[in-house]
């Protein structure tokens, strides 16, 4: 971890409760069952909406700690617990510790698994050793490790019934994402565009873990898994070549494109959906062109792989804003028009809704004011340009030259929101976003690739976004339908928690500090807060057991916000910059790995 950050520039739809049985039946049943969570998301829509509601805005007041229990692992604490019948499978960063508690007698450990990892896998890991959960399908615990060894374990025992290796840490390959199992298959990701890995989408069997299809980011048509006249962008064929024709020469080996973030899948469709990262290397002077399919939303075919659409939405990125955020499934009525929707809020700050059978791009706007780095995407659907965004040329990190210092870029390289999920309620019909308000200082310089070598090229530092008086995030609320903030909730550090909402017309959130906070769905009125002993980067989910709900989070500060307090980094260009950005949270939080169950007495 050190020998990367260091450097200063190394690098209405609730769960689909009408579609016929084409899925894994018994994970569809489980997303429908409001009582248990099997899912980081909470269902196949990633709309992290929970029908519960004994817990309301009325009485959320009340809540009071039920129980905890500590990890024993500190550094960054990403994802959430899932709750299956009477046991809670709670996971932890590297060494990615599973813990089954049974829910019955008072949290007690029934099995634990501890996988034996080598620890030379943490250098490689940017940033932090965080890791996303686990899935749960057919009484098997899914797994993806920092090696990017995918294990299935026995519900009951824990036992490792079958695993897979998808990566090769010593070429920089390396996981933090969840899994999602679709059908007979397991789906996953990998990390480490910051290393000059060509990242991909795996599906292994669900029952022996034997590899199934295999779909590149980047490359040939065969290997990225395009039909050059049925998979479209915008509504247009993609044509022959539509990855390599964007980059220079051999540069498509090392061109990243990862895969660590969210999946989300439609059995009406039959399409998983995702996105792809960075392109390497940060420095976009050494990578001409558009370079494709980084920076790009997915919709694939469960049983194939192959791409329905595609759509870039930052061609030839210059910012390190990856576009591995969460696509949220939901229809709504555009236009007068009921729609099947994906909804993603990008980490280049802008919002988007497309039509998630076609593609099509139906808005595009920014989600937080101080986005510069472009006026807008062009929506003229008769432009030459439709669909791409109007770069300011101030803001060009390649147009200003190598070894030349852009100032001022908002967002930073962390984007106006990175991995932490935004929640939608159907009952209010908006999506509650956590989102960063920070900006950045970038410095590319040229930079050589040797295999399992920081491959980044640039220089960065954080700071809040002008005009901020401080605050470096904040909790909005979102009309997709519009492109419009409904309400927005400063805080004074980035809010780095994954948000759920709930039928009790509540939305829950965690801060950097520390605080579990509830607020009205409706108008954002802080309803309640506590502070738990660290800084939350987890994601809030809820269930109910022997008749009551809970509501439970991982607090643990780290991640690229908190890797200043997690890896112990004084120099402020470290982390990518961010250990300057966030030097203040030292100040309110320290270290910690603990889940906290809540609920009303």
């Amino acid at each position: 971890m050190r020998r990367l950050l260091v450097l200063t520039a190394a690098a209405v739809v609730t769960a689909f409760a009408g579609a016929p049985a084409r899925a894994n039946d018994s994970v569809l049943k489980l997303t429908q069952d409001p009582n248990q969570w099997a899912l980081q998301t909470g269902d196949y829509a990633n709309t992290r909406f929970s029908k519960l509601k004994q817990i309301t805005s009325d009485n959320v007041g009340k809540l009071q700690v039920a129980w905890t229990f500590s990890t024993g692992v500190l550094r960054g604490h990403e994802g959430s617990p899932l709750v299956v019948g009477d046991v809670m499978y709670v996971h932890t960063p590297f060494p990615n510790i599973v813990y089954a508690l049974d829910l019955k007698n008072e949290g007690k450990i029934i099995w634990k698994y501890e996988p034996k990892q080598d620890p030379n896998v943490i250098p490689v890991m940017c940033c932090d050793t965080v890791n996303r959960g686990l899935a749960y399908a057919d009484g098997k615990v899914f797994l993806h490790q920092a090696d990017t060894k995918v294990v299935a374990l026995d519900a009951q025992n824990g036992k490792v019934l079958w695993s897979a290796v998808n990566g090769d840490p010593k070429k920089g390959e390396t996981n933090t994402a969840t899994v999602i199992p679709v059908k007979d298959k397991l789906i996953v990701g990998i990390s480490g565009g910051e290393f000059g890995v060509r990242c991909h989408m795996t599906a292994y069997d669900l029952k022996s873990g034997k590899e199934m299809w295999r779909a590149y980011s980047i490359g040939p048509d065969s290997d990225i898994l395009v039909d050059p006249e049925k998979t479209t962008e915008l509504g247009k064929p993609v044509g022959k070549d539509s990855s390599l024709k964007t980059w220079q020469g051999d540069q498509w080996k090392t061109g990243g494109g990862c895969t660590w973030g969210w999946y989300s899948y439609d059995p009406q469709t039959n399409l998983v959906y995702y996105g792809s990262g960075n392109p390497s290397t940060w420095n976009p002077k050494q990578r001409p062109g558009d370079n494709k399919w980084s920076m790009t939303v997915f919709a694939r075919d469960a049983d194939t792989g192959m791409a329905k659409w595609v759509y870039q939405m930052t061609p030839h990125d210059e910012w390190d804003y990856d576009g591995v955020n969460e696509m949220i499934l939901v229809d709504q009525q555009i236009g007068g028009q009921n729609r099947p929707l994906l909804v993603h809020f990008d980490r280049n700050g802008f919002g988007y809704t497309l039509d998630r059978k076609t593609g099509e791009l139906l808005v595009a706007e920014k989600y937080d004011p101080a986005v510069n780095w472009a006026t807008k995407v062009d929506m003229d659907r008769n432009s030459p340009t439709f669909g791409r965004p109007q770069v300011v040329g101030r803001y060009s990190t390649e147009k200003q030259g190598e070894d030349v210092n852009t100032t001022g870029i908002c967002p930073a390289a962390l984007g106006t929101k990175d991995q932490q999920p935004a929640a939608f309620s159907p009952d209010t019909g908006l999506f509650y976003v956590p989102t960063n308000h920070v900006c950045m200082d970038y410095e590319p310089f040229r930079v050589s690739y040797t295999p399992g070598q920081p491959y980044v090229g640039a220089t960065l530092s954080m700071f809040p976004a002008p005009n901020s008086h401080g605050g470096m995030g904040n909790f909005i609320a979102w009309d997709a339908r519009q492109g419009k903030i409904v309400w927005s909730n400063k805080e004074q550090f980035s809010v780095w928690s994954g948000a759920l909402a709930t039928a009790g017309g509540v939305v829950f959130y965690g801060t950097l500090e520390g605080y579990l906070k509830a607020v009205d769905a409706k108008t954002g009125k802080e309803l309640y807060k506590f502070k738990t002993p660290s800084g939350i980067i987890g994601n809030v989910m809820t269930y109910t057991h022997q008749g009551k709900q809970y509501v439970a989070v991982l607090s643990g500060v780290g991640g690229w916000a908190g890797i200043g307090l997690a890896a112990g980094l004084n120099d402020p260009n470290a982390g990518l910059g961010a250990v300057g950005g966030y030097a203040a949270l030292s100040n309110y939080t320290a270290l910690g790995g603990q889940l906290t169950v809540f609920a009303i007495p």
